[in-house]
């Protein structure tokens, strides 16, 4: 078993499931791969499944009933890792809008800079992404804005769903109290990071638009982020969080790249 796990959330991915899968795998660094497929009506799922026996002990697959959200996905791949033992957690989307080359960079972040959490930021070297429409580009960039805005976490790309946990993040954030389950999921585990004292570090990427498949961006998970930010705020006015013990010197959030390393 190798200590980094990538989760891998999928709903109707036929497109992108064995691209993404063989492309993590021919990477230097060797990483695990988890598929989380929600019932996906192409059979995704049946791709994954045939691709296990070429990877054995390093791909997995879960399949759930229906299409439950992408935070309840991760939720559900966080617990599988944590009771196998991986010290190093990823969050990836499926369709090649994470660039897979930059998980090296995100997990010399945690295991060689010491860092608890790394970002896969689009927003902390100017706005670096490539084929989204403008409007869409200056929503993602505004939402980020708003989130520093109410929450004052001086995260530049809070909404950012790339990422890298470390084992000692997921065992103290209490998984079983995360309300939401679209895109504000990314903000509220980035802000109880930072609540709890955790060392943050955002890494640059460059984010692509996914050119197979069909996004899954809607108007009900805009909404449930836009008013989503506000509760939790405010919830956390009666909340008491317990400031880890720092694992290194690193500083709480850091906008300097964690150089590259092989």
């Amino acid at each position: 078993m190798n200590d980094g796990l990538v989760l891998i959330p999928t709903y109707n991915e036929r497109e992108n499931a064995e691209l993404i899968i063989r492309k993590v795998f021919s990477l230097p660094k060797e990483f695990d791969v988890l598929i989380i497929d929600d019932g996906s009506p192409d059979g995704t799922a049946a791709i994954v499944r045939s691709l296990m026996a070429e990877f054995p002990g390093r791909l997995f697959l879960e399949e759930r009933e229906g299409k439950l959200g992408l935070g309840t996905a991760y939720i559900h791949g966080f617990r599988w890792a944590l009771q196998r033992g991986y010290q190093y957690v990823f969050e990836m989307d499926a369709d090649f809008s994470h660039n897979p080359d930059d998980l090296v960079k995100l997990y010399n972040a945690c295991a060689h800079q010491g860092y608890d959490l790394a970002i896969g930021s689009r927003y902390i070297q100017g706005v670096n992404v490539v084929n989204w429409p403008m409007d869409r580009v200056l929503m993602s960039y505004f939402a980020s804005a708003y989130v520093r805005f109410i929450t004052g976490m001086p995260i530049m790309d809070s909404t950012a769903g790339f990422k890298c946990y470390t084992a000692r993040v997921l065992r103290t954030i209490p998984l079983d109290r995360i309300r939401f389950v679209g895109y504000a999921f990314q903000i509220e585990m980035k802000w109880l990071a930072y609540k709890y004292g955790f060392r943050i570090q955002e890494v640059p990427i460059i984010f692509t638009d996914r050119t197979r498949g069909s996004s899954k961006m809607s108007k009900g998970i805009v909404q449930e982020a836009f008013l989503g930010v506000i509760k939790m705020k405010v919830s956390s006015w009666f909340r008491r969080f317990e400031q880890v013990a720092p694992s290194s010197p690193a500083p709480v959030v850091s906008a300097t790249p964690a150089p590259e390393t092989r």
